[in-house]
């Protein structure tokens, strides 16, 4: 008892000391050398920059708007499309919060001679000039325009007043002929094509008369208040988010004057003759402020300075320096004005952003984005003024411009009357199309609006819409199912689509932390997507629906975060439809009934094929091909699984229908084609074994002159004896002819 005492004390001390050595292992976190981090590439340092906000999560931003004097175009897509995809990611991807600024630019000279030469031209129409007069007119406007061709040194600009010289000429010469002619019904109509091709160079030779006597102040506000309200609407049709603050110059005017007034303070600006011009040099030779921050290379380009002036600048004389420019204009007679210290005026280009975005975000924002063609001298100058006023040189911590657009290949300009404007592109092609294509491309880049461009755009949203399609139709189908029966073990086949899927949410996270490449981007999930149609076909009707489901998922949420789906559908593209009833309610409403359709169809088919009843087949083709499509929806027979059916708005069906008999018919065509030439083939074969072989050549008169007695050439057409080797060569296609032309006669006897 004592010794089982005794053992039982020892295990006790000994299992005692064992627990007491037992604490737990160090951990050690994972290491991952190569996290990527956001960067984006900095037009202030021309390089990718890792991106950080300056407050915690929070990123102030501002974009320079448009200046509000005509239509919408492509170019403004380009970049406030590519912007609205970077805001998007930023805040739906990266989670960072954003107070997006934008301005109005609804004080500009652009827009005063715009509304000027519209008054002008409108009141030209509206005193009815006699034919003499219009011709005058005409006359002096084509010699307005030709002195402009000889001083003009762009290659573009001149091509493009030379054909505007052409149409007037021959809108001149059309009139001045049916005049001769007495054709008055004619005469009418010719003055009006005259008065309309003249329009522009017109309205720009009434300014240059009678701009100057313009008095009628509302027009300067009634063309930006018409054109913002149709940009605001173009946006609209693009999924554009608005701003979070929308600022206008003419709201912002005594801020602007307010704001000159300390620059002044600050011994950085000057006033002269009314008007208050930057003083180039006297900021660069501070220590801590620099001139041309983003194209310093552009330094003293007088050129751009005066581009960026505007047309209705003040004199040069007026500056100390070439290189300095206009803070605030003095208004000359036909334009508008406010009050200020220095006399009537108004303010100049570059120094509303500056002073609109300090009013909202203050003395250092986060971002600032525009058009790449805004870098020089618009930007610099900003910088310049903004950084005068609050005495720092770090306004802008990331500035980023979004690439040049080109129309097929070639500059789009307003002035050069080469662009296409936003609503002209709608009615071709899709929003979500037109995004597609900026979507492909790098943001920074020069993109190329062409048919190409767009066939991309176009067969990367066909591929990703029947890709959603048909898994929407999986996961109906397999609704009936229970919860365990969706929880299957694995194949191989579904660990390799995991592995995929795994691997396409880290490519895609790459490639945005690298600069925002949704191209990179787009090209995963269409890796992604290519393995996910493979897997479907390959297995069979034994389908992981829900792996399937969580795909379809991620690939939504990423079409939502690119701004490629507008509503709250849980998969896919919502329907294109005219009708106000929600796409997902309809597909929700019509999917019960039609899979109830499609699935008596099927039925309809196995006794049909069973049977070998072509009439009951043929029905339930033509409900699949003819009927359906009518009302925006799509069968495919599936072999070894239920028929899928999709709903896909009728217009894009109807194509589909039209593409498949125009390609049926070319393929028709082309046997028919192809069925001719053999059969021409063949005549020619047996017309040529019909003919003796003593004739053979004997029609060849162009080569051959004289013969033997066998019908062999012997000279050729000049009477020269024909070489030996010909003679040999001649004799054996005769050899041939003979044998072919026995057959025909044998096949004659035979009777074939």
């Amino acid at each position: 008892m004592f010794g089982a005492d005794l053992e039982s004390s020892v295990i006790g001390e000994l299992s005692s000391l064992n627990m007491s050595k037992r604490s737990q292992p160090a951990w050690e976190p994972p290491t991952c050398s190569n996290k990527p981090v956001l960067k984006l590439f900095n037009s202030l340092t021309r390089q990718k920059e890792v991106f950080v906000p300056q407050t915690s999560n929070h990123i102030k931003w501002y974009s320079c708007g448009p200046t509000v004097y005509d239509a919408s175009h492509m170019g403004h897509a380009r970049s406030y499309v590519t912007f609205d995809i970077l805001r998007r990611i930023l805040a739906d991807y990266f989670g960072y919060e954003i107070s997006y600024v934008m301005n109005i630019t609804d004080i500009d000279d652009k827009i005063i001679k715009r509304a000027r030469q519209n008054y002008l031209y409108q009141q030209y129409l509206e005193k009815n000039h006699d034919l003499s007069t219009t011709l005058l007119h005409a006359k002096n406007v084509l010699a307005d325009v030709s002195a402009k061709v000889k001083v003009t040194q762009d290659d573009d600009k001149r091509a493009m007043l030379d054909r505007m010289v052409g149409k007037i000429t021959a809108a001149v010469d059309s009139l001045e002929k049916v005049v001769e002619a007495n054709d008055a019904e004619n005469t009418l109509k010719y003055q009006k094509v005259l008065l309309e091709e003249m329009k522009d160079p017109l309205s720009d030779w009434l300014d240059g008369e009678l701009g100057a006597k313009v008095t009628e102040n509302s027009i300067f506000s009634e063309l930006p208040k018409h054109w913002e309200a149709e940009f605001h609407q173009d946006m609209d049709s693009l999924n554009v988010l608005r701003p979070d603050v929308l600022t206008r110059v003419s709201e912002f005017v005594p801020e602007i004057i307010a704001y000159i007034e300390k620059i002044i303070d600050n011994g950085l600006a000057y006033e002269s003759n009314g008007s208050v011009y930057f003083d180039v040099g006297a900021f660069d030779s501070k220590s801590n402020h620099h001139y041309a921050k983003l194209v310093p290379e552009a330094y003293g380009d007088v050129k751009s300075l005066q581009e960026g002036e505007g047309d209705l600048s003040c004199e040069t004389k007026d500056k100390h320096s070439l290189n300095d420019f206009a803070l605030w204009k003095a208004s000359k007679a036909g334009e508008p004005r406010w009050d200020s210290p220095w006399g009537q005026g108004r303010p100049g280009w570059h120094i509303e952003c500056s002073v609109m975005a300090s009013a909202i975000l203050g003395d250092s924002m986060d971002i600032h984005t525009g058009g790449v063609d805004l870098k020089f001298p618009h930007h610099d100058n900003e910088l310049a003024q903004a950084e005068a006023y609050y005495d720092n040189n770090h306004w802008v911590r990331y500035f980023l411009h979004s690439g040049h657009l080109k129309i097929a290949g070639c500059k789009m300009s307003k002035s050069l009357k080469n662009f296409v404007t936003i609503q002209d592109a709608l009615k071709r092609h899709s929003a979500r199309q037109l995004r597609f294509a900026f979507l492909l491309h790098a943001w920074k880049d020069t993109l190329d609006y062409s048919d190409n461009t767009m066939e991309i755009a176009v067969s990367y949203e066909k591929m990703v819409n029947e890709y959603f399609l048909s898994i929407k139709d999986i996961i109906r189908s397999s609704k009936e199912s229970s919860l365990s029966d969706s929880y299957e073990k694995w194949s191989g086949r579904e660990l390799d689509l995991y592995k995929k899927f795994v691997q396409t949410k880290e490519n895609v996270h790459k490639a945005l932390c690298d600069n925002i490449d949704t191209r990179s981007s787009l090209d995963a999930l269409r890796e992604c997507i290519t393995s996910c149609n493979i897997y479907c076909r390959d297995s069979g009707s034994k389908l992981n629906v829900t792996l399937l489901h969580q795909i379809a998922l991620y690939i939504t949420k990423m079409m939502k975060i690119f701004g490629t789906i507008t509503s709250d559908n849980q998969i896919g593209f919502p329907l294109a439809s005219n009708s106000t009833c929600n796409s997902s309610n309809v597909e929700e409403i019509a999917m019960p009934y039609l899979m109830i359709l499609s699935q008596f169809r099927d039925d309809v088919r196995t006794i049909g094929k069973h049977l070998k009843a072509s009439e009951i087949l043929q029905l339930c083709d033509k409900l699949r091909d003819d009927i359906l499509p009518n009302v925006g929806v799509r069968l495919e027979d599936i072999e070894g699984r239920p028929s899928a059916v999709k709903l896909v708005d009728k217009e894009t069906l109807l194509q589909e229908k039209e593409a498949k008999k125009a390609e049926e018919a070319k393929r028709a065509a082309e046997k028919a084609e192809k069925q001719a030439k053999l059969a021409a083939a063949q005549a020619l074969k047996d017309a040529q074994r019909k003919i003796p072989p003593s004739e053979l050549f004997k029609s060849e008169t162009d080569k051959y002159s004289q013969f033997d007695e066998t019908g062999l050439p012997t000279h050729d057409q000049e009477g020269k004896e024909i070489s030996k080797g010909l003679r040999k060569k001649l004799q054996k296609l005769q050899q041939a002819q003979e044998k072919k032309y026995n057959e025909y006669l044998d096949s004659m006897k035979n009777g074939i």
